[in-house]
């Protein structure tokens, strides 16, 4: 057996991989230097800590991403970055798992691959040969290069080609950008060929979202290849004037403000609505759950009409989280939509939002004096248990050695219900579970950190253990999954997950049966919900003080018949 290296050597191999590839992944480099997921783990951390790269979920990225380099796409990048970066987070954001989308060549688009290193089952269309390149690198992926010409700056590849290239295939959003806009004209670029290859990718796409740096507005170039009517979104920078933004919606499109803390997100002027302003402070930007609330909430307030949309992210952080909620004073809301992780920091932020005379709605964690919407603790936990106890009885002739309790401790008291609600439902089934047959992991809502505790617990079990699993969400059931797989426990696992995610619901799609199931929380509902409970207590409606989403169980057997596998990422 090969002999591991040291930290230090191993932190050196590290950065040079970084180097070279922009991206590295903590399962391959685990692989790769023959050590344990938890070791590169803490190593990623003591490397971000002292600068050297940037961590993100799964892995981590080059501190500055270092593009296929060409001196023309050099100096673009560099003009506007800061903002470009901005506007490209956002875009990434738009982005799942076994999406397929369409990109260009454009600096700004390139910049939207620095955050999409932790998604899988790509599929992705694009003219430009620097963005292929870097999306590429993640194995699971699939990159399809249109054109046939490659340009002199060597990043785009132009020429005709045919509609029938792109027929067949389900390309859910196309992220183009522009040399220029002018918001009667439209959308302009300086070479022909590649203004044609755009208007060919906007006709293929779904949803079709333009993104460019405020400096772009009023500039004209030879040709345009849209106009603001045939396009779903535009994004640009902070910078932005009132007065252009405003020209931007009159045409009837969608338009979304990137900021460093805060994304503004404006609808389309509706003749028959007072505007009101709204703030959504998100749970986080890095959970798939919380991105389907996010979108949910765009999705609705454009709908609905007459809602500007202030929109943050809390990082999964306390400390964030309270910042954020200074900031979102300062934006003369109407109301504000928080979600965020803490129990003692959601209190924090209501008091500081009842002062300011702002009613609250409280998503899945409650916070004093707030409006309570989401998750039916003890309910969605009994369901979940039921069903675990269930799959033990048929599996396992009702006998477990280890049940497995991956909670989350700091969002208090109610959320801690669907724990105690699955105990309860395995229960039913069961008996009752002795004390000494039952382990409690604490972890920090991310699947990362979930695969890192789990797998130290398990390592201390024999692979031949019939060992259940009960979860306070899918990101501790996804690292649970990860954990039992590196561990060799997969084929003796039993477990259940909370939210029914759109990762979870995917790992129900494999041909394993450590997975029973999880009971569904359906986030893409969220939005109109919270935005209906907005308006009613903006209106003076009468509202109860908890407002909870129906639950059901999704599992491998009936995961299609309510996520159809062809439909269930699209906005």
């Amino acid at each position: 057996m090969r002999k591991s290296a040291s930290a230090y050597e191993r932190h050196q191999n590290i950065l040079q991989l970084i180097a070279a590839l922009e991206s590295v992944r903590v399962v391959d480099l685990a692989e790769r230097l023959n050590v344990s997921e938890s070791t590169i783990r803490n190593d990623l951390e003591q490397l971000d800590k002292q600068g050297h790269l940037t961590r993100v979920r799964g892995g981590a990225v080059a501190k500055t991403p270092t593009f296929p380099s060409t001196t023309y796409v050099d100096q673009k990048i560099a003009r506007s970055r800061e903002e470009k970066s901005w506007i490209a987070r956002w875009a990434a954001s738009m982005v799942e798992d076994g999406d397929t989308i369409m990109v260009d060549a454009s600096s700004t688009v390139m910049l939207i691959a620095q955050y999409l290193t932790d998604r899988r089952n790509l599929v992705v269309f694009t003219n430009g040969v620097n963005v292929a390149q870097m999306l590429s690198k993640e194995p699971t992926n699939t990159v399809i290069l249109l054109g046939g010409i490659l340009r002199p700056n060597g990043n785009a590849l132009t020429g005709m080609i045919s509609e029938s290239v792109l027929q067949g295939y389900h390309i859910q959003r196309a992220f183009l950008s522009c040399s220029g806009v002018v918001p009667k004209t439209g959308f302009f670029e300086n070479d022909l060929q590649e203004a044609q290859m755009k208007t060919l990718m906007l006709k293929a796409t779904q949803q079709r979202i333009v993104l460019f740096d405020s400096s772009k507005i009023g500039k004209m170039g030879l040709t345009t290849f849209a106009t603001l009517q045939d396009v779903d979104h535009v994004a640009v920078d902070k910078n932005i004037s009132a007065n252009a933004v405003e020209q931007i919606r009159s045409t009837g499109t969608h338009v979304v403000v990137c900021g460093e803390q805060t994304t503004r997100s404006y609808a389309p002027p509706q003749k028959a609505a007072d505007t009101v302003r709204i703030g959504f402070a998100n749970l986080s930007e890095h959970t798939s759950f919380s991105r389907d609330v996010r979108r949910g909430v765009e999705q609705a307030a454009h709908q609905h009409g007459g809602i500007e949309l202030i929109l943050a992210d809390n990082q999964l952080d306390a400390d964030v989280a309270l910042k954020v909620a200074d900031h979102l004073l300062t934006q003369d809301l109407d109301l504000v939509i928080e979600y965020q992780v803490d129990e003692e920091t959601g209190n924090l932020i209501a008091h500081k939002f009842q002062q300011a005379d702002i009613p609250i709605i409280a998503v899945d964690i409650p916070m004093v004096g707030a409006t309570y919407f989401g998750v039916d603790n003890y309910i969605a936990g009994k369901i979940a248990g039921v069903e675990l106890g269930k799959a033990i009885q048929d599996m396992w002739n009702g006998e477990f050695d280890q049940l497995i309790v991956v909670e989350q401790t700091r969002t208090g008291k109610l959320p801690s219900t669907r724990i105690h609600g699955q105990i309860e439902g395995i229960e039913e089934i069961l008996s009752k579970i002795p004390t000494d047959k039952i382990a409690f992991v604490d972890f920090d809502n991310t699947t990362e950190n979930a695969a890192e505790v789990i797998e130290a617990v398990l390592a201390h079990l024999p692979t031949s253990a019939h060992v259940a699993m009960i979860c306070f969400n899918d990101d501790a059931a996804v690292g649970a999954l990860q954990a039992a797989r590196a561990t060799g426990h997969i084929d003796n696992l039993k477990l259940v997950g909370q939210g029914a995610d759109r990762r979870l619901r995917m790992e129900m799609r494999r041909k394993q049966n450590a997975l029973v199931g999880a009971t569904a929380f359906s986030p893409e509902d969220y939005g109109q919900r919270l935005i209906s409970l907005a308006l009613d207590i903006l209106q003076g409606r009468p509202v109860p003080p908890a407002v909870y989403m129906a639950h059901f169980f999704i599992s491998p057997e009936n995961v299609d018949e309510y996520y159809p596998a062809d439909t269930q990422d699209t906005l």
